[in-house]
């Protein structure tokens, strides 16, 4: 996915189903979104029954923060982003200058999000290996940010595959052998450079700090030469700071009014202030990244100047005689000669006498 700045970090404030199915929440996410200085602000489209059959378990995590006698399709069912509010969201977002995202999970949402023009998807960790629907997130054509929670190395080099074979074909691949031709062809490789996007994520809520695996995105990057982020789902602001760090161009984390209310994502939230406060740390550490090139700084050529020592006389030196390593120290003069000119003086003849402490020319 190409980025409106190369060296900015895309910050993605996670709205999910945070929403508890209230038009008015929905929309004050968008507000504490666009407040918080984030990029984007993304919800989830999806028909609940499509996504989940009534036998469908809970997750552990879904199970400790709702109802645990409450199916996974009821649950979904109160969780559903009515399509009737999607345009109206859009439309705020904009006026907020904050994008306007969501993340399908089944085909007619995401016929339904190319239709709202949406710039770019994001695949979530759960769909990556959901052969047919990615293929199709693929041939939308937009940019695409694939999360890879859950998922081995060859899973995402599957994902992968399939969306170059999308990428290259306006026909479904009849089998997988389809796909992994099309992979061994580098034209087809080539084209997910600058278009795809991959999120190193644990896709547990919240992430324990010994499961959050950060060196896992160094792994992505040089396996498939591509950008990479992070999805956090971790607790506070000190993981998606540090993948910043680690070299990630995208950050995802979900946000909420509270963390209290009910939900299953709410308690994996980060709060607005909190949100505000990453978002905030975040561009700080872009500033303090800088470039990579080793050079003094503006600022640091007066202390340059005062903190550098300069060749002067360690003792009196008369005209004519010869220096020895002894006559020579090094001092702060504020000019002179560099040290490092101090052993090229030994043997010199002195063109004229110097007292103890002056600078040599």
């Amino acid at each position: 996915m190409k980025l409106p700045n190369k060296d900015a970090v895309y910050v993605i404030a996670e709205a999910g189903v945070n929403h508890n199915g209230e038009r008015e929440l929905a929309f004050e996410l968008v507000d504490l979104a666009a407040s918080a200085g984030a990029d984007a602000v993304k919800f989830q489209t999806f028909d609940a029954r499509k996504l989940a059959s009534a036998s469908a378990p809970k997750a552990l995590y879904q199970q400790e923060t709702t109802d645990a006698a409450e199916s996974q399709l009821a649950m979904l069912q109160k969780l559903e982003l009515p399509r009737a509010w999607h345009a109206d969201l859009q439309s705020h977002a904009k006026a907020r200058g904050i994008e306007f995202i969501s993340t399908a999970f089944d085909s007619d949402s995401l016929d339904f999000l190319c239709s709202l023009d949406i710039p770019f998807f994001k695949v979530p960790s759960g769909e990556l290996t959901n052969g047919p629907l990615l293929w199709q997130f693929a041939r939308t054509g937009k940019p695409l940010i694939l999360s890879t929670g859950m998922a081995t190395l060859s899973e995402v080099e599957q994902g992968l595959a399939i969306v170059a074979h999308a990428l290259s074909n306006e026909r479904e691949p009849a089998d997988m052998d389809q796909v992994w031709r099309c992979w061994s062809d580098e034209e087809a490789r080539s084209r997910l450079t600058g278009h795809v996007t991959l999120l190193h994520c644990t896709s547990q809520y919240p992430t324990p700090m010994a499961e959050v695996n950060l060196r896992a995105m160094d792994t992505l990057q040089q396996a498939f030469g591509l950008d990479v982020g992070y999805s956090d789902h971790t607790e506070g602001l000190l993981v998606p700071v540090a993948a910043v760090a680690r070299g990630a161009t995208v950050i995802e984390k979900h946000f909420t009014l509270d963390r209290s209310m009910p939900g299953p994502d709410h308690k994996a939230s980060l709060e607005p202030a909190e949100l505000a406060e990453m978002v905030l740390q975040i561009r700080a550490l872009e500033k303090a990244l800088g470039k990579p090139g080793k050079s003094p700084q503006p600022s640091e050529w007066d202390t340059r100047k005062a903190a550098r020592q300069q060749v002067v006389a360690a003792r009196e030196i008369a005209a004519g005689e010869r220096i020895s390593r002894a006559d020579l120290t090094t001092a702060r003069c504020g000019g002179g000669l560099p040290a490092t000119a101090l052993w090229q003086r030994v043997g010199v003849i002195a063109s004229r006498g110097y007292r103890a402490g002056e600078i040599i020319e």
